[in-house]
Parts: structure tokens; C-alpha cells; sequence
């Protein structure tokens, strides 16, 4: 009888690993178009995060889900307060709000010595495109460009601690927050560079879900320091919320890819009934253990593929398959492609 091959799809936890190199979903939406307006003196660290996340939403989908302008104010070539030069796509004056090529999110990057005076033109643009019903945001001190215009008038915004006084005294109607971010409707405004990224993130979460932010987050967090100072990167295994024993239990899938260990092997190694260990792997994983070990070893074998020389035959015995012909079959179940085809189209 022969075998018919049935479409696999990734659990939750590795689905996130892998979510770039899936078959794309025919959505058939254009990339949400987002603006950066650079101050002079504008933040370098929170301009880069918040560009960061899109570039990195991008990585991690089959399809770009972003595009991204740099205006300079009045010219193309725009300090940055580490005295870096970058260079814009445009100035202002060439902005676009309508058409084919209308931006839908345009956020002011401020920074600490960037200038809280009022600049007619950009505030201009800011109040045509809140009437045009754009998503607007300010990186550091960008929510005083937005006060300027009106914008912010009976709504709550984050900004620099710094310039806090200056918004209370002078915009009375500008409610200003304690919170490092503050995401309304279509307001967005964060306080320097973390929370820029946070506030990118809360958007494309907005825009496209909460797998893609975990996506983001499996690529942008994995060497996220706590307040010890010496927390190991961010993989299951060393998830604290999971229980000792399958965190146990992962560390040793992922040690012993070549020769996977079998479930009674595994239920030994930790003192547990094969029973008990699939209760756990379905409670935190969502997935049984041979098919989460089965994942983890297509997933190694996709970045050896990928990242690496070495030929499919070699691939398939360092992964813990029987042969180059089941390891193809099963990388074909899980990508749509097989190994060779997606060594090809990475190349």
C-alpha cells in the first residue's frame, strides 16, 4: 500500500522558529506603508528598535508585511544625536497621504537634544493626516511634534521624562502619562528606546496578531538580560514557566538529535510514566513528544540546510533520519518545498 503524505503543520512553540519559511498565506493585502519623520538630533536607539521590528516582521513571514520611508524635515541627510548622518528617502514637503503610494502610519522620532519648538510644516502634515484617519506616532520626545498640531489634544501620551514639564506647561490639554508607552486608537507614543520597540510591536500585533509578534520576539529577545544578569537564552528548555521535569525532558531532545532517544528511553532519563511525560507536553506544548521531537529535529535540519555546506544526505543522518528520501518527504510535509528547492531559493 503506499503511503500518502499528509500536510504537517508546526505546534505553537516551534511554528513561531520556523513561521519565515512556511508556505505563504495568500492574503493578497499590500505591506502596511509607515513613515519616519528624523528630527535633527533625533534618537539613534529608538528610531533603530522601532525600524527593528518591522524589518524583523518582514524576516519572519513569507510575504512583507511592511514598507518604510525616512523623511528628513528640509533635508535628506538628518543628524542623529551620536552624531551619525542618515540618509532620508525624502523630505517633508515630498510626503504622501494620498494615492497609490499614502502612507499609513507616520511617526516624529525625537531625541534628547532634538528641538521642542514648533515646526509649521511638519505640524501641517500631522493634522492632514490625522484627518485622513493615519495611525501617528512619536519615538522619545516625537509626542510634542504631535501636541504642536493638535493632534493630541484630550488623549494621553508617553514622552521622555525630561520633557514632561514642557508638555504639562504648555499644552494643558495633552494629558501626559507615567507609562514608558501609551497606545491609543491611533495614537502611539513610547519614551526612548525599549519602549519604542514595545510600541512597534503592540502595532504590528494590532495589524497582524500575536504569532507574529512571538515570531519577532523568538529572533528580537532571545538574549534578554533580567535583573541576575546571567539568564540563558530564551529557548523552551529554559523557560522557568514549564516544569522542571520537561524542561529536563527538552534539554535532552536537544541534546540527542542524531540518535533520537525513543519515549521509553526519555520517561527513564526522568522518572516518569510515558503517560505522565505526554500530559505534559500536551498541557504546555500542545503537541505530543514524538511530534515536538520530530519538529525540533526538522527545525535543526532547516537551519543546517540553510546556514551550512553540508550536503542533504549528511543533513538527514545528523537530524536522526533514516534515510535523505524520508527526511526530504517530511521537509516537503512541513515547508511545501523540498530541502533541495529551499537551499535554492535561500540562495
Amino acid at each position: 500500500m503506499s503511503q500518502i503524505s499528509e500536510k504537517r503543520y508546526f505546534s505553537h512553540r516551534l511554528r513561531d522558529t520556523n513561521s519565515a519559511f512556511l508556505p505563504a498565506r495568500q492574503s493578497g493585502a499590500a505591506p502596511i506603508r509607515v513613515g519616519f519623520v528624523l528630527q535633527p538630533h533625533f534618537s539613534m536607539m529608538a528610531f533603530t528598535a522601532a525600524v527593528d521590528a518591522l524589518v524583523t516582521a518582514n524576516l519572519v513571514q513569507a510575504t512583507p508585511l511592511f514598507g518604510f520611508t525616512i523623511f528628513g524635515l528640509d533635508a535628506k541627510t538628518v543628524r542623529s544625536d551620536l552624531a551619525i548622518d542618515i540618509s532620508a528617502n525624502a523630505t517633508l514637503d515630498e510626503l504622501t497621504l494620498e494615492g497609490e503610494d499614502a502612507l499609513d502610519v507616520l511617526i516624529v522620532c525625537g531625541g534628547f537634544r532634538c528641538s521642542l519648538s514648533e515646526h509649521p510644516p511638519l505640524s501641517r502634515v500631522l493634522k492632514a493626516a490625522a484627518k485622513r484617519q493615519k495611525v501617528l506616532g512619536g519615538l522619545w520626545n516625537g509626542a510634542v511634534a504631535l501636541a504642536h498640531a493638535g493632534v493630541l489634544d484630550g488623549l494621553a501620551c508617553a514622552l521622555h521624562p525630561d520633557n514632561h514639564a514642557v508638555v504639562q506647561e504648555g499644552f494643558p490639554r495633552v494629558q501626559v502619562s507615567p507609562q514608558p508607552m501609551v497606545v491609543e486608537a491611533r495614537i502611539l507614543t513610547s519614551a526612548g528606546p525599549n519602549s519604542a520597540l514595545e510600541m512597534m510591536l503592540a502595532l504590528v500585533e494590532r495589524l497582524h496578531g500575536r504569532e507574529t509578534v512571538r515570531a519577532i520576539n523568538e529572533i528580537l529577545s532571545s538574549d534578554r538580560i533580567v535583573d541576575d544578569g546571567d539568564t540563558p537564552l530564551s529557548l523552551a528548555e529554559n523557560d522557568p514557566t514549564m516544569p522542571d521535569a520537561l524542561r529536563t525532558l527538552l534539554r535532552l531532545m536537544n541534546s540527542n538529535i542524531e540518535e533520537p532517544l525513543g519515549i521509553e528511553e526519555l520517561a527513564d532519563y526522568v522518572g516518569l510514566s510515558r503517560r505522565r511525560i505526554e500530559r505534559l507536553f500536551q498541557s504546555h506544548l500542545e503537541t505530543t513528544p514524538s511530534r515536538y521531537y520530530l519538529e525540533l529535529r526538522i527545525t535543526h535540519a532547516r537551519r543546517l540546510l540553510l546556514q551550512s555546506s553540508t550536503s542533504i544526505s549528511g543533513i538527514a543522518v545528523a537530524c536522526g533520519f533514516v534515510s535523505s528520501t524520508h527526511f526530504s518527504h517530511c521537509f516537503k510535509d512541513f515547508f511545501g518545498i523540498s530541502p533541495s528547492q529551499a537551499r535554492q531559493k535561500r540562495g
